[in-house]
C-alpha cells in the first residue's frame, strides 16, 4: 500500500495539470476574443451515461479514489419503487470517458423474493474499505439499511450485509470523518413522522445508533448533510416537508454526540434533496433546488431549478450558480450529490429528468457570488436565472 501513494499523488499532480492547461487554454482564447463568461465557474457538462439497460434512474452519490478516478453510482430499474430497480454504479478515468454502468447491488431476498433498492451512498474512509451504504425494502417507511465493502476501487464488491440494530447508515449524503477518525453519518426514518438521527462511529469502534434530535417531529425533516468548521462545530441541514418550505439546520460542538433543536435557514426547500460539501477554502457550497414546491416557474413540484450557493458561515448565503431550469411538467433536477476533489474542483451529480445522471465540474475559484438579502435569488447578475437562459441561447448560436 505504501509503494502506492507516491503514483496515487503523481496521478493526482498529472490530473490536476490537465485540468490547469485545459482551463488557461479556455482563458486565452477568452481573452482573444473578448469573452466574458456568463456562468463564471463553470468547467464541464456532461451524462454519465447517454444510454443504460433501465429507462428510470434517480439518487446519484459520488466518492474520488485514492488514483484520482471518479466512482458514481445511483439506483435504476423500471421506476421508483418497482422490485427491479438495482443499485448500479460508473467510473471515470483521469483521461478517459465513463464506463458503461454496472449493476453491484440488488434486493433479491434468500427466499426468491425481490424489493427495490434505494439511495445508494459511497464512502471512502481514511483507512479501510471503500463502502457502499445502500437501502433494501418496499418504500423508505419499510427499508433496511445494507452495506458491502469494496477492496479493488469498486470493481468487485463483497456480498451485501444488512447493519442491524436499527442502523439505516447515512440516508442519502455522505458521511463526514473527523481529524480523530470519527465518522458522522445523517439519517432519518420515515414511519413515525419524518425524524432525524444521527449514527456514528468512533476511529475503531461499532456503529451506534443516537436519538432523534427531533423527537416530537415539530419540523418534519430528513436526509440531512452536513458541513464542518474550523472551530470543530458541524452543521447538519435537512430537507423539510412541504408545508414548511425552508432548509432546516441544527449545530453540534461536541463531535456529532447532541444537537441543537431544528430552525429554519433563509434558504426555500422544495420537500427534495440536497447536498453541500465544506470547500479545503473554509467556505461551504451548496447544492440544491432554490425553490418551495408550489412556486411559479420551478417546474415539477420546485424541481425545474437547480442552483449552487455559497457561504462563509452557514447562515448568510450568496448565490452562484443555476445549473439548470426548466419550468416543464414531468421534468426534474434533481438530487444532487457534491464532492471536492484534490484538485480543488468541485463536482456535482445530479437527477437529469429521471432518465440520465448528470456530471457538472466546477472551479470554487472563479465563482462570481451575488449575496442573498433575506434568501431571495437575484434576479440580475452572473447567477441570475436571465443570465442562465442567455448563456444557454449563446451556446446554441456558437453550436449552430
Amino acid at each position: 500500500m505504501k509503494d502506492q501513494q507516491p503514483l496515487n499523488s503523481l496521478r493526482s499532480i498529472v490530473q490536476a495539470i490537465c485540468w490547469s492547461v485545459a482551463l488557461m487554454g479556455l482563458s486565452l482564447m477568452q481573452a482573444a476574443e473578448g469573452w466574458t463568461p456568463l456562468r463564471p465557474g463553470l468547467l464541464l457538462e456532461e451524462f454519465v451515461f447517454e444510454t443504460a439497460p433501465f429507462p428510470s434512474c434517480h439518487a446519484a452519490t459520488a466518492v474520488e479514489l485514492a488514483n484520482g478516478e471518479l466512482l458514481c453510482a445511483f439506483f435504476g430499474g423500471t421506476r421508483e419503487r418497482h422490485p427491479d430497480v438495482e443499485i448500479w454504479i460508473a467510473r471515470k478515468p483521469v483521461e478517459g470517458p465513463w464506463t458503461a454502468p454496472m449493476s453491484i447491488a440488488d434486493g433479491v431476498q434468500s427466499g426468491g423474493d425481490r424489493l427495490p433498492t434505494w439511495n445508494p451512498v459511497l464512502f471512502q474512509p481514511k483507512r479501510g474499505a471503500l463502502t457502499l451504504f445502500y437501502k433494501v425494502g418496499p418504500s423508505p417507511k419499510e427499508w433496511w439499511g445494507m452495506f458491502k465493502t469494496s477492496n479493488d476501487g469498486g470493481r468487485t464488491w463483497g456480498e451485501g450485509r444488512k447493519l442491524g440494530r436499527g442502523l439505516i447508515g447515512p440516508v442519502k449524503n455522505k458521511p463526514i470523518e473527523l481529524e480523530n477518525g470519527t465518522v458522522v453519518a445523517g439519517s432519518s426514518t420515515e414511519n413515525n413522522g419524518w425524524r432525524i438521527h444521527v449514527e456514528r462511529r468512533e476511529s475503531g469502534g461499532r456503529w451506534s445508533l443516537l436519538d432523534p434530535i427531533n423527537p416530537e417531529a415539530e419540523i418534519g425533516a430528513i436526509q440531512p448533510t452536513f458541513l464542518t468548521y474550523a472551530d470543530a462545530r458541524i452543521q447538519m441541514l435537512c430537507r423539510t416537508r412541504s408545508e414548511h418550505g425552508y432548509i432546516a439546520q441544527s449545530w453540534s460542538t461536541d463531535e456529532g454526540l447532541t444537537w441543537s433543536p431544528l430552525k429554519a435557514l433563509t434558504l426555500p426547500n422544495n420537500n427534495s434533496g440536497f447536498d453541500g460539501v465544506t470547500l479545503a477554502d473554509g467556505r461551504q457550497l451548496l447544492a440544491y433546488n432554490h425553490s418551495t414546491r408550489t412556486q411559479p416557474g420551478m417546474g415539477h413540484k420546485g424541481r425545474g431549478i437547480l442552483n449552487i450557493a455559497v457561504s462563509r458561515d452557514g447562515i448568510n448565503w450568496e448565490a452562484a450558480l443555476v445549473l439548470d431550469h426548466l419550468d416543464e411538467s414531468g421534468k426534474q433536477f434533481s438530487y444532487p450529490a457534491v464532492i471536492q476533489t484534490r484538485d480543488g474542483l468541485v463536482h456535482v451529480f445530479y437527477t437529469w429528468h429521471r432518465d440520465r445522471i448528470k456530471h457538472v465540474v466546477l472551479d470554487p475559484a472563479q465563482l462570481n457570488t451575488t449575496p442573498m438579502m433575506g434568501g431571495q435569488w437575484p434576479t440580475e447578475g452572473p447567477a441570475s436565472l436571465a443570465s442562465f437562459h442567455q448563456s444557454n441561447s449563446t451556446d446554441s448560436q456558437t453550436e449552430d
